[in-house]
């Protein structure tokens, strides 16, 4: 099982594993996966459950999971990584997801990221300084007739301006 790791990785997975035994969430999700019989084929559902205890899927999570599903590291780190779900580093308190559909593009999109861009100094993917606002971007959230559409907090918000995507963050973000 160890043998695929490299040493460096090794010494990690030890720790690890010696602070997850006084972990629950490590415990449930240990559970979550012997519930999928440790097979490699739920390794998204087990990625998945794993963010939901820990927020976000950090490296000695997936170390964590490669050992026990016995799979090699950069296989987890390449599914995580893959989809757009995951996210490897903590978010903040509040998200905001601007849609940059084509539609929504057209309608002002990007003159709502810009404006939020600049006045909170994040740029998409990022967490501001005092971790109270993730910034994102999503391809398309199926808003069309409503663009350009904003997530916050997981509503989503129609025919939003600059001025009004920056009243709202702005009531999340440390002056």
């Amino acid at each position: 099982m160890l043998a695929t790791h490299s040493t460096s990785q090794r010494r990690r997975l030890q720790a690890v594993l010696e602070h997850a035994s006084g972990d629950k969430r490590f415990k449930i999700l240990e559970a979550h996966m012997k519930k999928f019989q440790f097979r490699h084929d739920a390794l998204i559902e087990i990625l998945h459950k794993a963010q939901e205890l820990f927020g976000y899927l950090e490296d000695d999570l997936l170390l964590f999971i490669s050992c026990k599903l016995k799979l090699p590291a950069s296989r987890v780190y390449g599914v995580a990584t893959f989809y757009h779900f995951f996210t490897l580093k903590p978010q903040g308190a509040h998200t905001c997801v601007v849609c940059m559909g084509t539609a929504c593009y057209v309608k002002g999109a990007n003159k709502v990221l810009a404006a939020i861009q600049e006045d909170l100094k994040v740029k998409p993917g990022e967490t501001t300084a005092d971790g109270q606002l993730s910034l994102l971007t999503a391809r398309c959230i199926g808003a069309c007739g409503i663009a350009p559409a904003v997530v916050y907090d997981g509503t989503v918000t129609p025919r939003q301006t600059a001025e009004s995507a920056l009243e709202q963050v702005r009531k999340w973000v440390t002056p």
